[in-house]
């Protein structure tokens, strides 16, 4: 039997406005797909997602984690040394990342970070209504990550239209790339700028990077590289999974009001959020050599698109996917990725989203939407450009 060919465009606003019925459509049609609109290969089911995240030997991210294949063509963009290397040289960066995102480091934050979350939704709720996105989603990230880092207070704004366009390079070179290239060109110059040794207080994360390089663990001309990628990996998809579970605590109430009830359950919210709506949708690898996947044969070199979207609400994983609900175990989702390339800083997003939902369960009785929310489009992350909201009073 041949493989499945689908005319989905994943790459397309009125995807990315309401993905769930093409991903369901791909998860029905078979456990591997080809979009004939690009000349990849798709996989949409839980199972073949996580083996195949699980699988670097077979399914390389060397080659890029986009559409476009490196070994074919020369990177339209600097591959990133942490998800787009293999063993060894992703083992040398991975460990410097590891040792500087330690738990214990993580552990010492969790003061700070739940003080800031305290008071910034305190004065939210003092306001009533407010932009859920700006005013919290990106304003606490935006405060408490960089100040991790060790960067300065000022132009921090920077930071999101450089990770929308990154995020947005995995895709095709269409209108939201180009538009998010345009909206980025101030950015560029500014993070380069700050992710330089002598930019960064000493005492921060970026520091601890840099540091790498007195050892011999990473080379000079890394450790900038490697700071970028952890900036561009700690703010958007953060600011996505918060605004994400902001949204859905608001559309479930009976969720909310358990969240009120047992505020131990904040961490779960948050990850239940991350599973329901999947700041990461999509994510490339590329086959090394011939193989198969899900008993269907693949020849070596084929680009593979992983639907994280989509794994996350398969009804052969999950019972009731497209509920969301803060009691779930939701461990086994791939929002943070799986194997070896799993986001390194999954823990200090997990604290940060804890955080903010902890404090808006003290301070809030209910979560109203009082307008229309917005979506942003973007090539690779699902998120809100805007969600109005008012804080009922407890």
């Amino acid at each position: 039997m041949p493989i499945p060919a689908s005319d989905i465009d994943p790459f397309s606003a009125a995807f990315f406005e309401d993905p769930f019925p093409a991903h369901e459509a791909l998860r029905e049609a078979g456990p591997v797909v080809r979009l004939s609109r690009y000349g990849v290969l798709a996989c949409a089911r839980h199972a073949e997602v996580k083996a195949i995240l699980d699988d670097w030997r077979t399914f390389s991210s060397a080659r890029g984690v986009g559409l476009q294949d490196f070994a074919k063509e020369k990177p339209s963009r600097p591959p990133s040394l942490v998800l787009e290397t293999d063993p060894p040289l992703h083992d040398r960066t991975r460990k410097v990342q590891a040792r500087v995102l330690s738990p214990a480091a993580i552990a010492r934050l969790r003061e700070t970070f739940a003080a800031v979350a305290g008071a910034m939704v305190g004065a939210l709720a003092e306001r009533g209504g407010f932009d859920a996105v700006a005013d919290l989603a990106e304003a606490y990230p935006l405060t408490v990550f960089p100040d991790a880092m060790g960067m300065p207070r000022e132009n921090r704004g920077h930071l999101l239209p450089f990770g929308n366009m990154v995020f947005n390079s995995f895709g095709p070179r269409n209108a939201f790339l180009e538009q998010a290239v345009a909206d980025a060109r101030e950015a560029v110059a500014w993070v380069f700028e700050q992710s330089k040794r002598e930019n960064l207080a000493p005492e921060g994360f970026g520091a601890g990077i840099h540091a790498a390089a007195d050892t011999g663990d990473l080379t000079a001309e890394e450790t900038p590289q490697v700071v970028r990628s952890v900036l561009t990996a700690g703010v958007d998809t953060t600011v996505s999974g918060i605004g994400a579970a902001i949204y859905c605590l608001a559309r479930f109430p009976e969720q909310f009001a358990r969240l009120r009830a047992e505020p131990g359950l904040a961490r779960n919210a948050f990850e239940e959020a991350v599973r329901h709506e999947t700041p990461v949708q999509t994510f490339f690898r590329t086959t090394t050599r011939a193989t198969e996947i899900g008993g269907e044969s693949v020849e070596e070199g084929e680009k593979v698109l992983m639907f994280l979207g989509a794994a996350n609400r398969d009804p052969r994983r999950w019972e009731r996917p497209d509920e969301y609900d803060i009691g779930r175990r939701a461990a086994g989702h791939v929002g943070f990725g799986s194997g070896i390339h799993a986001c390194v800083g999954m823990a200090l997003a997990r604290l940060e989203g804890e955080c903010v939902l902890a404090a808006l369960a003290r301070r809030a009785a209910r979560i109203e939407i009082t307008g229309e929310p917005r979506r942003r489009y973007n090539n690779t992350l699902r998120g809100l450009a805007s969600l109005p909201v008012r804080l009922v009073a407890t």
